[in-house]
Formats: structure tokens, sequence, C-alpha cells
């Protein structure tokens, strides 16, 4: 069987990482069947086109389902995403199956490595299904959120990544995953029904434990519930892929709210979230509470302070074991290391070009990366801000976690938690240091 284990970098909606950066600072281009018909005037991702728009904005923001189906399947969403639409990926290059294959102990492997896997394997166990997105999920909400990601499930270790796509591709992959939406009356699904009451279901919310998996942020005065265990496959997946119900009334209309709330498995089967005893006027109550309630707003999270060099010596050896073989080794590696392909930062894929970014071996990273007109660079050279672009891109990353994506940069490691400041103090050392072996 030939796999990739512990491929840590290829997150949810299955994009990959890229070069740490390209020659003028940018973030990884697309590959070229990916940029046609970019960049296109629209309007803003929150707000649907106005009737009296001009046709050109309204037929960008409402997208070309045809263009987005071709999008998904050169993106390999499937890698990691059922509910595509397109054929499962093979097994030897589905991550999450990787992942999961790893965990359960059916991964082939030697008995030592199987070991040290699993004490690292926290990451791409659980991810979202992609289907029946058009009975869930606002088609406006899921293209705003393909273009500026943001973390919606506080226990899931990856998030979604900054995608190497513009507004337009966007606008069509969402089109193509609403594309089957079962047709509602306009007027049944902006507000909740009149007859709901958002305080009954503030008090049902409690009563049937909804904060055991959800979090429910900015909501004031609910009664702390402790998490439920995972101790099954089905509990863990509940778990770990439970949404913030903040960003509820954003994805969803008020009435598939409440459908969903009444009966996950009749929209969405095989979803993990239970479906818990209510009547249909209990599920519109909730729905309610969760469209309506005052939210105050989510707290101001800011990037941690960069640490000052430091002056013990730093080996390269400390730097692999410490950040390179940790993460960075899983999207920029070598074929005989990964077990498959060098990963999207190496030899490409996922939407993004070959770069050739070996993070490996010490001599793979002393060659840099290939730039858009096929030259070496170094991922030592430094910046405007005089950081080395290594250690850019892994800032970029705090940076992204604290809401302020720098579009100059996407940060590494793509769709993971950032590096601590420690970490990136060892990076810096290690380079200011002149890079000893």
């Amino acid at each position: 069987m030939r796999a990739r284990p512990l491929l840590a970098a290829l997150i949810a909606l299955a994009s990959g990482a890229a070069a740490c950066a390209s020659e003028d600072a940018r973030g990884p281009e697309p590959a070229a069947p990916l940029s046609a018909g970019g960049g296109a005037a629209e309007a803003p991702a929150s707000a649907p086109a106005a009737a009296s728009a001009p046709a050109s904005v309204a037929a960008a923001t409402a997208g070309d389902p045809a263009r987005g189906q071709r999008l998904v399947a050169e993106l390999q969403c499937n890698r990691c995403h059922d509910g595509t639409g397109q054929a499962p990926a093979p097994r030897d290059a589905h991550c999450v199956q990787c992942h999961q294959d790893i965990a359960a102990g059916r991964f082939q492997a030697p008995a030592a490595a199987m070991k040290r896997w699993n004490e690292n394997l926290v990451q791409l166990r659980d991810v979202p299904s992609l289907a029946a997105a058009g009975d869930r999920l606002r088609r406006d909400w899921i293209r705003g959120f393909l273009l500026a990601p943001r973390d919606l499930r506080p226990r899931l270790h990856a998030t979604m990544p900054r995608l190497a796509i513009g507004p337009e591709q966007a606008s069509d992959i969402a089109a193509y995953l609403t594309r089957d939406r079962r047709e509602r009356p306009r007027e049944a699904l902006r507000e909740p029904p009149g007859d709901a009451s958002a305080a009954r279901g503030r008090e049902l919310y409690e009563a049937k434990g909804c904060g055991a998996c959800h979090a429910f942020t900015g909501a004031a005065g609910l009664t702390a519930v402790a998490p439920v265990r995972a101790m099954e496959k089905e509990t863990r997946a509940a778990i770990a892929l439970a949404p913030d119900l903040r960003h509820a009334r954003d994805r969803m209309e008020p009435a598939d709210l409440a459908a969903w709330v009444l009966d996950p498995g009749a929209i969405k089967p095989g979803t993990p979230m239970p479906q818990v005893p209510m009547s249909p006027a209990e599920a519109r109550d909730i729905a309610a509470f969760l469209a309506t309630a005052p939210l105050s707003p989510p707290a101001p999270a800011n990037a941690p302070e960069r640490l000052p060099l430091l002056s013990r010596r730093v080996t390269y050896a400390e730097v692999d074991r410490r950040v390179f073989r940790v993460t960075c080794r899983h999207c920029h590696s070598e074929p005989d290391y990964a077990l498959g392909d060098g990963g999207p930062g190496n030899t490409g894929g996922f939407g993004f070009k070959p770069r050739g970014l070996n993070l490996a071996t010490y001599e793979g990273i002393a060659a840099g990366y290939v730039d858009d007109r096929g030259e070496r660079r170094s991922v030592f050279a430094r910046g405007p801000d005089g950081a080395p672009r290594l250690v850019a891109a892994l800032v970029a990353r705090q940076a992204e976690e604290a809401g302020r994506a720098d579009p100059a940069v996407r940060g590494m490691p793509l769709g993971l938690p950032a590096l601590g400041p420690e970490e990136i103090q060892l990076v810096e050392s290690w380079i200011s240091q002149g890079r000893p072996q």
C-alpha cells in the first residue's frame, strides 16, 4: 500500500501548501487551469447581488456550477472530503483515510513507525463532508468563507486554508456545491417563523445539552456543560466537527437551521450529529434562539510577540527534530520520504504549482524553491521587513490566526495551528547563526 503517513498540512477542502513565498513575496500562485476567469468585478461576499447591479457583477456573484465542478476536481477536494460529487480518491491518495487507517492500526507499516505516528496523530482524522451543502449552507456564505476562512470548529485541529483561488472561482465552487438545493419560498427562509420563541429555544438548548458538543461564543449566561467523552468513533467525530454556533446565523437560513436541528440525518445522511428527540415546534424555537440571541463581539486576538534570538548554538538537527520533521516535511518532502508524492509544496498539487521546496533534508532546504520564472530562490533571503522568507511565512500564519491575513504572504503551516514563538525563535536563531548542521 502506497500512502502518505501524517499528511498533516493537507486540510479541509483538500487544498495544500506551496512554497513559503514566491519571488515577489506574494502567496503561492494557482496552477494554470485555475487561473482562467479570475478577478472579475463583483459584489462584496456578504451582500447579495442587487437587482440593479450590472449583469457581469450578478453573474460573478452567482457563479457557474460547471466551472465550479471542474475546480473541485482540479483542487482534488475528494482527497479529504466526501460529498464532492467526484469519485472517491484512491485509498493511497486519500489523506483522511490514511490517518484513519494509522489510528485504527490498519496501515501497513512497521510497528515502531506506527507507534511514532500515532503519538502525533491529532489532525485530519475527522473532516466535514460536503454532501447536501445546498440544503444546509447559504451560497454567499460558502463563497465568503472560501475567500476568507476562519476557525469554525474549536475542537478540530485543522482549519480551512487560504486557497489559491480568486473571487470568481469561489463563486463557481459555491454554485456547484449548492447546485441541488431544494427550493423553498424565500420569505420562509430569512426570518424565524412567527410562532417561534427564542426564549423557549434558550431553555431547550440547555435542557437538551447542546453545549456538550457545541460552543456558542458570545451568548451570555449559558450554563456550562461538561463535554461528552469521545469514547466511540461517532462520538469523537461529532464533538470534533461540532461548529461554534455563533456562526450558525451566517451559515444557514432560519428554516434550514430548524430542519437541521430537528433531523440532521434526513438532510445529510451519515452526519455524526445525533437526532435529539424534539418536536418541530421545539426545533423552531431552538433555531430562533440560535438565529437571534444577542452576541458579544469576539475577543480580540493578537499574534504572539517575537522572541529575541537565542544566544546558544542552534543546529539543523534540533530545528529538524522540533519543527521541520513535525509538520513541514509532510508537504515539502521527497516521494521516497512521503511514500507517495513530494507534497504540494514540492511536486505540486491541490491547485498549487510545483515549487521544488524539499524540507526533508539539509541540502533540500539549502536548494530553496522555484519561482514563477523557473529560477531557484532561497528561503533564507530577507524580505522588506528584514525577516527571512521562511520565517515570514511562519509569522504570517500567526497573523492569520489573529484575523489579520497578509495578502502578500500565505502563512505556513497551511490550515494547521501556527508554530509557537519558541519554535519560530529556534528557526530564526538557526538562520541568523549561519544555519549550522
